[in-house]
């Protein structure tokens, strides 16, 4: 088609050429050679111009009528010449304007009658014809009843249990942030937020997919995680959200709200007042990335459950070729692939990376011949990864800062463990449980107001009860024992409880 089209264009403008150049020549040569009058000689040659120019374009006259029967035969089914009878002497309107052009051509001075009046007849006769006929079967109606369920079947009672590992519920007033023409698609946010997490945390995260929903507000979205509601909020398409890095109210009109992610106090403003809200030193962020930053949050809290089974056995066999025998000696011999995702879920709870595979393989090797209890498995690979978790809390100033405890809650924490070897649990009484979190919230609020986010260090033993503490209520805390400090790391002491 494409061949076809160039070939006519380049015939026209070239009989285009040919005309000029005749029609000029052929007066030209008449009067000035022949010696005929301008005005016999322009209407002799222009004549003849005109006569040889149709005959030039017949070529392109006959390519331009076969690259039309290749378009409408693209969509039929059967042989060319059954197509272009069945679309063109088998229809009663194109018969109809067929002999009703003939008839008017017949009687144009100069044409001849007969033929064009045959013609005329024969298709008007066979359009009544046509169009008086009974309508015959198609050949699809003519398959058997039997066959239609066939080609009709209902969509699997099974699919409706596939589950969405991730998914986003936009209102109809947020679709646009799909195509943003403006290089914020949220499509392209999640695709390099994917990578990021994958870089950070050691696995990659499943797709994220996005639906509208109708019942939502046109400013609102909804973050599932395996189909249960995990998070949402409403940003404003055409607004920016500025918020205080300080933590207070922003001073600028708009619409106050709080940052769906961390809680923080924003406010939706103009798009015309960037500059302003820069110049006061807010923080500025599009709909979009509010968004993304939201997903961010929730991904991070819900990263053990997106680890299946099979995304753990993804990671066993992409594994270097040259830690292959590492895995075929533990599994299953000495642990099962189950008891390695229990370990990989619980260190991510706490947001450690699992990027390094083969050192945590090897920790759970070292301790999984003595215990099978995760939590012993757990801080045994925390140990090996002391290098990793040592430099992943360092300041800006490179040193970890740390918060300590005192002895009293040392003894106090190890005094209320209760039970023997793998079932130990912590039985402390709920007021120094209170007392212990009051000093908590009081020590770290302390050291954020001094620009510092410190981690939590206790003793190897007691560390996952004080974890299992913090938890509840400081999820980001970070809690390290001793044994898990590289002996590299310089620590700054920031406070004690």
């Amino acid at each position: 088609m494409d061949g076809a089209s160039k070939f006519v264009r380049g015939d026209a403008v070239a009989g285009l050429i040919i005309v000029a150049i005749n029609v000029i020549g052929g007066i030209l040569i008449g009067v000035l050679q022949h010696g005929v009058p301008i005005a016999q000689a322009a209407s002799t040659y222009t004549i003849m111009t005109i006569g040889d120019g149709l005959v030039s374009q017949i070529p392109a006259l006959i390519i331009s009528i076969a690259a039309g029967f290749l378009v409408s035969k693209a969509g039929v089914e059967g042989s060319a010449d059954k197509a272009l009878v069945n679309q063109l002497a088998m229809n009663p309107i194109s018969l109809g304007m067929v002999s009703a052009a003939a008839g008017v051509i017949a009687f144009i001075p100069g044409m001849p009658i007969i033929p064009f009046a045959l013609m005329s007849v024969g298709a008007g006769v066979l359009a009544w014809r046509r169009a008086h006929a009974p309508d015959e079967p198609e050949a699809d109606a003519l398959v058997p009843a039997q066959a239609a369920p066939a080609e009709e079947q209902d969509e699997p009672i099974s699919q409706t249990l596939a589950i969405d590992e991730i998914k986003i519920e936009l209102g109809y007033g947020l679709l646009p942030l799909i195509n943003d023409l403006e290089g914020r698609r949220l499509t392209d946010q999640i695709k390099a937020l994917r990578k990021t997490l994958a870089a950070d945390f050691g696995f990659v995260m499943p797709a994220v997919r996005i639906l509208d929903n109708m019942r939502l507000n046109s400013q609102g979205y909804m973050i599932r995680i395996k189909e249960m509601e995990a998070g949402g909020g409403e940003v404003r398409l055409g607004h920016l959200m500025a918020m205080d890095p300080r933590g207070g109210q922003v001073e600028l009109p708009g619409e106050h709200m709080r940052e769906p992610a961390f809680g923080l106090p924003a406010t939706w403003i103009d798009d015309n007042l960037r500059e302003e809200a820069t110049f006061r030193g807010y923080t500025i962020v599009d709909p979009a990335t509010v968004l993304t930053t939201h997903l961010t949050e929730i991904l991070k809290e819900n990263m053990p459950d997106l680890l299946s089974y099979a995304e753990v056995q993804k990671l066993l066999k992409d594994m270097p070729a040259e830690q292959k025998k590492l895995v075929d000696d533990l599994i299953p011999n000495v642990v099962s692939a189950t008891t390695i995702q229990r370990v990989l879920q619980a260190l991510l709870r706490e947001r450690v990376s699992i990027r390094d595979l083969p050192a945590i393989l090897e920790g759970i090797g070292e301790a999984a011949p003595h215990t099978q209890s995760i939590t012993l498995l757990v801080e045994q690979v925390r140990t090996r990864l002391a290098r990793q978790l040592s430099f992943s809390h360092r300041g800006e100033d490179g040193a970890l800062p740390i918060v300590t405890m005192s002895a009293d809650w040392e003894n106090a924490f190890a005094e209320s463990l209760i039970g023997a070897g793998d079932e130990k649990q912590l039985a402390m009484a709920p007021s120094r449980l209170q007392d212990f979190i009051r000093g908590v919230r009081e020590v770290f609020e302390r050291a954020a107001l001094a620009g510092d986010s410190p981690v939590l260090l206790t003793s190897p033993q007691i560390r996952p009860y004080v974890r299992s503490i913090i938890e509840r209520f400081r999820g980001q805390t970070p809690v390290m024992s001793q044994n898990e400090v590289h002996p590299r790391a310089r620590l700054k002491t920031v406070g004690m409880i």
